[in-house]
């Protein structure tokens, strides 16, 4: 990756991007579910231990869909799917004993018509911390609407997979550098 960065914790949120049981059971590259939440949970006890927020978000819908985004695209995220498997959307409970707030999404980026952006900034959060999955998806999504929300955005690479190897990568390579710094969670100090 590149140079450490150092972090004030009283001023840093880590943010885990839908790490819960029905996605993290699918298929993922680089690096399967089952390493990135065991990765995350490492990380997010490091951070509590210096004392830095944990956010912890997931994604869920209504047993229908009817909160799920409806405009028509060429490919359906739920196509054929009518209703989500029970425990879809379960956190590990590692995480969710870890976690200051955990919040519910419906889209991918973990901002959009939640509560995020209003728990960080009570807390006076400037930097934020990002993992999780999918690199592309919600990990992109929120990594974009942090910035320009003018939060100071760190995703940590070792955190984050996705559904294959080219978007993972083109995601870190080619999108996340421009709102964001890309980093391994090794390289983050702690000030």
């Amino acid at each position: 990756m590149n140079q450490p960065i150092e972090i004030d914790p009283s001023k840093t949120a880590l943010v885990l991007i839908d790490l819960q049981d029905g996605i993290t059971a699918e298929p993922l590259v680089p690096r399967t579910g089952e390493v990135v939440v065991e990765a995350a949970e490492n990380v997010a006890q490091r951070c509590v231990d210096k004392g830095v927020a944990v956010f912890t978000v997931r994604v869920d819908f209504a047993r229908d869909f009817v909160d799920a985004p409806q405009a028509k695209v060429d490919r359906s995220m739920f196509a054929g799917v009518d209703v989500l498997p029970p425990g879809w959307s379960t956190l590990p409970s590692r995480l969710v004993d870890l976690s200051d707030v955990i919040i519910t999404k419906r889209q991918w980026s973990a901002f959009h018509g939640t509560e995020l952006d209003l728990q960080l900034r009570r807390r006076r959060i400037t930097t934020v911390l990002l993992g999780g999955i999918a690199t592309n998806f919600g990990v992109e999504s929120t990594a974009r609407q942090a910035w320009e929300h003018n939060y100071d955005v760190v995703v940590l690479e070792d955190l984050c997979t996705s559904v294959s190897a080219e978007l993972h990568e083109s995601s870190v390579r080619d999108v996340l550098p421009y709102v964001s710094r890309v980093r391994a969670s090794s390289d983050i100090r702690f000030a």
